[in-house]
């Protein structure tokens, strides 16, 4: 742009330069376009040369100017321009930021009724009696007041107990993940992997090279003892990943026989597990056995995060684990996450107090409440179109087409029509779930839910078959 001699295409490049001024991300449609002497300051050409772009975009309707003003452009909503690549997922993740998205894709149940303000408070209250530690005072692997709690939450029997040495906190559970691959070594091994699975997940595995298997769960959220104990004698299994109690996107719950025949498998073959814990807490009747209640503990490794059931106010993730005490010290030191000790101890006063266990009461009842009524309208306007499995838990609800349908034409079609969801290729590294879609209702009124079906039902319709 700033050669020292103009040649005659040096106008192709202002052009395509204010192209990407228009199309940038805006708080409203209206653009004011930088002046010709700016422009011409700026890239270092002619200002006839910046006046001749402009031209062209007034001859295509995407500039127009205004006397003594300026030139102004209208930035184009299309979803063509961000998040164009094939990557779906990154597609998802820049769309739901355009304003005006109707996004129903995310996994957000805390959104619904956060706890920021009880724990803000408390953390205003904290401040004025701790004053502020430096630095070099800070617990690497978190602050011990909220390990020794949930140490203590996690605690259901003198064999199946975990004390504050056994936790290790993170800034968020997306680094607690990574520590936990590089620790275990699970760079090109192989683990076997409940599906469908979070894609946070199964991405921080395919970019570790970690060879997945995944196992497919049946109705009713249960598990095949047959595949699972053939996998076992066949391969070199290093680890795998289970849900504790309520498993998603499905939102299905295993039931006590099934979870009790996968326990007695993986201890004979002394299989290591890591649990995924991070919905246990959001189960529409928040009792009952966790998997790792049958579990060796010496052979169990435990993440979860607060993020679900409290917000993102509290965006930590954690590890609990008796072996590896050494390496997972090392690696969270070495990571030095810096967390307010100030907001780990606000956390575990709302513990203590029994203002977690509050909250979650009303959390469930809000969520179910939330999820009822999409199922309702999904039945009455889409009943013939969709298999919907019916959540136990959680903030989604997991729908199958019932006919063979491009889903991703299908994911296309509604993002024209600013609305978003998660087809079910997404949670599966191998192909599974295409004909899936997860669904949110949070954040949503009856009358907009009931627009947005029906968008989804005309995109069902005319998909094409496969």
């Amino acid at each position: 742009m700033k050669a020292p001699r103009e040649t005659d295409f040096a106008y192709q490049a202002v052009y395509r330069y204010l192209n990407q001024l228009i199309n940038e991300p805006q708080s409203h449609g209206e653009v004011r376009l930088p002046s010709l002497r700016q422009l011409s300051e700026r890239l270092g050409v002619s200002i006839s040369t910046i006046q001749y772009a402009y031209s062209l975009l007034e001859k295509e309707g995407r500039v127009y100017s205004v006397a003594k003003s300026g030139y102004y452009a209208q930035a184009v909503p299309s979803s063509a321009a961000p998040g164009s690549s094939g990557d779906l997922l990154e597609n998802i993740y820049v769309n739901a930021r355009r304003p005006g998205m109707r996004v129903l894709s995310a996994d957000d149940p805390a959104a619904l009724q956060p706890l920021d303000s009880p724990l803000l408070m408390l953390e205003r209250e904290l401040l004025r009696q701790y004053p502020r530690q430096p630095q070099w005072l800070s617990q690497p692997c978190g602050e011990a007041e909220l390990r020794t709690v949930l140490a203590a939450r996690f605690t259901t029997s003198p064999a199946h107990c975990w004390h504050a040495e056994d936790v290790y906190i993170g800034a968020d559970l997306r680094g607690v993940l990574e520590i936990l691959i590089s620790v275990l070594g699970l760079r090109q091994s192989t683990m076997v992997v409940e599906s469908p699975c979070d894609w946070v997940i199964l991405r921080l595995l395919k970019s570790a090279e970690v060879r997945v298997i995944e196992l497919p769960l049946e109705a009713g959220g249960v598990l095949d003892p047959q595949r699972l104990e053939a996998l076992l004698k066949t391969e070199t299994v290093r680890l795998i990943l289970l849900s504790s109690k309520l498993n998603m996107p499905c939102g299905s719950l295993i039931c006590e026989d099934n979870r009790h025949v996968i326990a007695h498998l993986l201890a004979y073959h002394g299989t290591w597990v890591l649990e995924n814990d991070c919905y246990s807490e959001l189960d529409d009747d928040g009792e009952g056995q966790r998997l790792r209640d049958l579990l060796d503990p010496e052979r169990l490794l435990v993440f979860s995060t607060f993020e679900k059931f409290m917000g993102v106010e509290a965006p930590y993730g954690f590890v609990l684990a008796r072996a590896w005490r050494s390496e997972l010290q090392r690696h969270f030191l070495l990571r030095s996450f810096r967390l307010s000790p100030v907001r780990q101890k606000a956390i575990a006063r709302l513990y203590n107090g029994g203002r977690i266990d509050q909250h979650l009461l009303i959390l469930r009842r809000l969520l179910k409440e939330r999820r009822t009524q999409l199922i309702q309208l999904l039945r009455e306007r889409l009943g013939e179109s969709l298999h919907i499995v019916e959540p136990q838990g959680g903030a989604t609800v997991w729908l199958r087409s019932l006919r063979q349908v491009d889903m991703a034409l299908v994911f296309q079609r509604l993002l024209s029509q600013q609305v978003i969801i998660a087809p079910g290729e997404l949670f599966s590294l191998h192909g599974l779930h295409a004909q899936h879609l997860r669904l949110s209702p949070i954040g949503y009124a009856d009358e907009e839910l009931a627009g947005v079906v029906g968008l989804l039902g005309d995109a069902l319709r005319l998909a094409p078959g496969e």
